[in-house]
């Protein structure tokens, strides 16, 4: 297909314009942050959001079954689930690839085959937001099965320093 030969020449300006969206997703100052700070051992963060992206973009192009582009979403969602982001606000930057490839194919979408194309990757690019929303949920329960669990094991530890809580053990 024509429009994954034109968004391979664009990878560039693609990956850079939709990394810039990304970031702009994060508080002001967190944005500014995450753009200052380039490089993996300054900053797992942006490092991981970036290979994941890029993973996600040569998977659409390339045209991957959904698995293997799932492995690179996760790494995105994953770092985005603990951080303080809604569901929506976690895997809008699916979304926003859309708007970066629109913009960067603006003359050639035009021709009716090329636009029928994009509408093909674009139902692609919505699909992975589905599967976005299911990784992000997953992380979510994740994360608070660990909280309730180090709760309760806190509590135990608690209690059983202060003597309220004594194990009673049965003979066998």
């Amino acid at each position: 297909m024509k429009i994954y030969s034109l968004l391979a020449e664009k990878k560039p300006d693609v990956l850079k314009k939709w990394f810039a969206l990304i970031l702009e997703t994060y508080p002001k100052e967190t944005s500014s942050f995450l753009k200052s700070q380039n490089s993996q051992t300054r900053n797992p963060v942006t490092q991981a959001i970036y290979e994941g992206i890029e993973g996600i973009f040569n998977g659409l192009v390339h045209e991957d079954d959904e698995d293997k582009l799932n492995i690179y979403l996760d790494n995105v969602i994953r770092v985005r689930a603990i951080q303080d982001f809604s569901p929506s606000e976690a895997v809008s930057f699916i979304f926003s690839l859309k708007e970066v490839i629109r913009k960067e194919l603006d003359k050639e979408i035009c021709d009716p085959k090329m636009f029928k194309e994009l509408l093909g990757l674009e139902t692609r690019i919505d699909s992975l937001a589905n599967s976005a929303f299911e990784i992000y949920m997953k992380c979510r329960e994740k994360i608070y099965e660990i909280k309730a669990n180090e709760m309760r094991n806190w509590t135990y530890r608690a209690l059983h320093k202060t003597g309220f809580y004594k194990e009673v053990r049965t003979e066998e």
